[in-house]
């Protein structure tokens, strides 16, 4: 379901907060700042304009309320949502339950199981990944429909460096999954002394043969945490989902 005018309102602190509390913790003087008020002016103007915005409303923001800040470990970042009716629902390479797998994430799959064996799922739905502390960010957090990238460079960027800026300095032992040339320019100030930064092209078929498939990132984090002490991501998905309303 696309987001409207109602749902727009989710980026101002005036009433309920965006974010848990947890998150708002380190993040909320950004819901004060001018790009973010710019920002939500943007979107409520595309909204009165009749144009369709993905993901809803309540769901721009569900990879902090699925992934606390606690308990974050690995940190994947996408690009911008999926486009097409139905998709986006606020995690970077996740779709909703029912929606065809997108071909990036049918090469991830095809990772998975090259590296842990692990079957592709029928579905495309990582709800149980942001479970596992899996923070799955896009670089951008929103999308006009059918229009890839139309909402970069609105300010979306500048809050979601303050994501990365915050867990660099206030978290150690982290690992970053950055694939493609977009996520690495992410993580350029990233400190690689006290977190594991892994980096491969991206999944995309176009880019895939060149270095993503066989790079062994997921057995990698979890050799990682294993180093670091803590407990495993399970990536295995279960064969039936079924999306809250």
């Amino acid at each position: 379901m696309p987001m409207d005018v109602k749902s727009s309102k989710n980026l101002s602190l005036k009433g309920k907060d965006p974010l848990p509390s947890d998150w708002m913790d380190v993040l909320g003087e950004e819901f004060l700042k001018d790009y973010m008020v710019n920002l939500r002016s943007f979107l409520a103007t595309e909204i009165a304009q009749k144009k369709v915005v993905y993901p809803h409303g309540k769901d721009i923001f569900s990879a902090f309320g699925l992934t606390p800040f606690q308990k974050v470990k690995v940190v994947i970042i996408g690009q911008d949502p999926y486009h097409g009716p139905g998709q986006a629902h606020g995690l970077s390479f996740s779709v909703r339950p029912g929606v065809r797998v997108p071909p990036s994430l049918q090469n991830i799959y095809k990772e998975l199981q090259s590296d842990l064996g692990i079957k592709p799922a029928h579905h495309g739905y990582l709800e149980n990944w942001a479970k596992e502390g899996v923070l799955m960010l896009n670089n951008v957090l929103t999308v006009e429909k059918s229009k890839a990238g139309s909402h970069q460079n609105k300010g979306w960027e500048h809050f979601t460096d303050k994501v990365v800026e915050v867990l660099n300095e206030q978290k150690n032992n982290l690992i970053f999954l950055l694939w493609g040339a977009h996520a690495q320019r992410k993580g350029e100030k990233l400190n690689r002394k006290k977190h594991l930064i892994l980096e491969s092209p991206h999944p995309s078929p176009f880019s895939a043969h060149r270095g993503f498939l066989g790079n062994k990132h997921f057995s990698k984090v979890n050799l990682y945490l294993d180093k670091v002490g803590l407990e495993r991501v399970n990536w295995s998905l279960p064969e039936q989902v079924f999306e809250k309303s």
